[in-house]
């Protein structure tokens, strides 16, 4: 379960997030949806680690996220698609979704990874057919994080 409690994000004196608490379960899904400025991408980003959070608590299954790193919290399922919907675009789409399980080369065996991969690939047959369109490039950036987490 993720846990927000009375989140606190600001850019220098200015609070873009003032006391935002939310609750998501496993296996629950959640929309953030609001005006432009109202700090919907604050919120990701400091749920991500990629904005210092001035006050307030992030939990993931129990654990304080305060001191976690953004690159450990991918692997522990809290990560972001940037709003452009970047991919490296020289690379196929094979190659980007081999990209987002980089970090597991070390610890996942490696049939288990290839698994993955062919389980996003079936998800989105789309994918499958090499170089991305736009509407491509946008699933091929959330298939990319959804894999670094280890999702099957």
């Amino acid at each position: 379960m993720l846990a927000v409690e009375e989140l606190v994000v600001a850019y220098g004196r200015i609070q873009a997030l003032r006391g935002v608490s939310l609750t998501v379960a496993r296996g629950e899904y959640v929309g953030v949806i609001g005006p432009n400025g109202a700090g919907k991408t604050t919120l990701l980003l400091a749920l991500s680690g990629a904005l210092p959070v001035a006050a307030g608590r992030i939990v993931l299954d129990g654990e304080d996220l305060a001191r976690v790193p953004p690159h450990a919290r991918v692997s522990r399922g809290v990560a972001i698609v940037p709003e452009g919907r970047e991919v490296f675009g020289p690379l196929s789409v094979r190659e980007n979704l081999e990209l987002g399980a980089y970090h597991r080369r070390r610890t996942a065996p490696r049939a288990e990874v290839r698994a993955d991969l062919e389980m996003v690939l079936d998800l989105f047959p789309v994918l499958r057919a090499g170089r991305a369109s736009l509407r491509r490039r946008s699933r091929a950036a959330s298939s990319r994080c959804w894999r670094s987490a280890g999702h099957s």
